[in-house]
């Protein structure tokens, strides 16, 4: 089953063990450490520390007798809808307009925002920082 807010992994990598036969008798074995990053453009994939092209390395893993999960980088989980709902309520306490929340968070972030609730903690603190910065009451006399 697959659980949409779950974080995706960004890169993996594996150590593959291979064994190689011919006619049921074994020929030689063989190590390879695999990589495959997720990128805007697609996957790309590493083999033993080089650039190599994803279905060799798809076919060294089909490949394997056994892998083992070395590394794993995943994104950053997004703060979901309650505390979306929170930060939309805060950027109306402050006087940003309903229709404006979207358009201010990507002023914020300098990039498109399409749902509060998918941004990062981090993304989602810099939109805070921003809105305090740009709408905080002054407290000047």
């Amino acid at each position: 089953m697959n659980d949409s807010t779950a974080p995706r992994a960004i890169t993996r990598t594996w150590e593959a063990h291979l064994t190689y036969r011919e006619c049921s008798v074994i020929t030689g074995t063989a190590t390879h450490t695999v990589t495959l990053t997720r990128t805007p453009a697609g996957l790309e994939a590493t083999v033993d520390g080089e650039a190599s092209e994803l279905a060799r390395a798809v076919r060294i893993l089909g490949a394997a007798d056994a892998l083992t999960l070395t590394a794993e980088t995943l994104e950053l989980a997004p703060i979901g809808k309650a505390r979306a709902s929170k930060l939309h309520r805060l950027m109306a306490r402050y006087g940003v307009p309903t229709k404006e929340h979207y358009a201010f968070a990507s002023a914020a972030l300098d990039a498109p925002v399409y749902s509060l609730a998918l941004l990062s903690e981090p993304d989602a603190r810099n939109v805070w920082r921003f809105l305090c910065q740009t709408h905080a009451p002054s407290f000047a006399a």
